[in-house]
């Protein structure tokens, strides 16, 4: 009975429209908690606080729910339909990481998995609760737990079956389900992720250093970006695709089945120019319903300003020069400094 109701419960979610759902136990991952430690002692989380907060709960998911017995871990795919690198080359537009390219996945994700979190209960009478990316839960190590994929070289899940374009959320509940079995490590001896990285925020396979990542330094990071670091982040202006894409796994990706996922035509390219232009209405505006909502239009007008400063394109000048003032001090050292990368090379900035 126990094998038939996981079988039910996994065609629930594929029916859901996930990609793939497998089943561990909450306490499948004992390694967690002492490679946590040694990532927030080493500082590579660097101003992501919460990393360090809480770590009897990331460490060790068992803890964070007691009364779970099983954990029904999901991927959803969101592959692009384009090549996600082809904007790298063009230096006058911005680069925005596929999965910020339409609405916010937390809430289409959530939405999914509380549909089939309401049948398990509806059919079962049974307890859950759901998380994507949004509590302490170690999902990309309990995704391999539970034979979802494994944790590639560059630390997010990859599966044979559907590459690693893909958002991981999961479903804690009473149900005693059978666990599936690990999944296997298949990278070998590529380091196609690792090579690509601009910034060399891999000290070693299988570990990340979040304070050279480029989704990090966009996203998460506050004030300004070290200049040794900001002058190797192109035109990347909110989160950094390259190791995703690198992947030779991604020859078996699997098409996102949400619309919301499709790129909106803007933000496939957006002109740098426009971008910098933005006051916080407009960003507002621009970026209801979007992820990159949450970092504010400071910091992501600070992000498109590196990114002006690296374009060498001297049309882009103007915009650099009208933000020297800007009443944010970020945004105001960002720009004196993409005019000065742009003045170097003889540019003239003044009118």
């Amino acid at each position: 009975m126990p094998d038939d109701l996981k079988d039910r419960v996994i065609q629930q979610a594929l029916g859901e429209g996930f990609v793939s759902a497998r089943v561990c136990r909450p306490d499948s991952v004992p390694e967690v908690a002492a490679r946590l430690k040694a990532f927030v002692d080493a500082g590579y989380h660097g101003q992501m606080s919460w990393m360090a907060e809480r770590m009897e709960w990331r460490g060790a998911p068992d803890v964070l729910w007691p009364e779970a017995r099983s954990v029904v871990m999901l991927a959803e795919s969101y592959t692009p339909e384009h090549d996600p690198l082809s904007v790298l080359e063009r230096r006058d537009r911005g680069a925005i990481s596929v999965y910020a390219q339409n609405r916010d996945y937390h809430d289409v994700v959530k939405k999914r998995l509380k549909r089939l979190a309401r049948w398990m209960v509806a059919e079962t009478g049974c307890q859950v609760k759901v998380f994507v990316d949004t509590a302490p839960v170690p999902e990309k190590a309990l995704g391999a737990a539970s034979g979802l994929g494994w944790q590639g070289k560059h630390t997010n899940l990859v599966s044979r079956d559907w590459g690693n374009w893909a958002f991981i959320g999961s479903v804690f509940t009473t149900l005693e389900l059978t666990p599936d079995t690990a999944g296997v490590d298949n990278c070998g001896s590529c380091r196609a992720c690792l090579d690509i990285c601009p910034t060399d925020a891999f000290p070693a396979p299988y570990q990340l250093d979040a304070r050279r990542c480029i989704s990090y330094l966009t996203i998460e990071h506050k004030g300004p970006v070290a200049p040794e670091l900001r002058a190797k982040m192109g035109n990347r202006i909110y989160g950094c695709d390259d190791c995703l894409a690198a992947c030779p796994w991604n020859k078996f990706a699997v098409a996102a089945s949400d619309l919301r996922y499709a790129a909106r035509a803007e933000l496939t390219a957006p002109k740098l120019a426009e971008l910098a232009m933005l006051d916080d209405a407009a960003f507002r505006a621009m970026f209801s319903g979007s992820p990159i909502k949450r970092i504010g239009r400071d910091r992501f007008v600070r992000n498109v300003l590196y990114a002006i400063g690296n374009s060498g394109d001297p049309a882009l000048a103007p915009s650099a020069a009208a933000l020297v003032g800007d009443p944010n001090p970020v945004v105001a050292e960002a720009a004196t400094w993409a005019v000065s990368r742009l003045g170097a090379r003889g540019i003239d900035v003044a009118g």
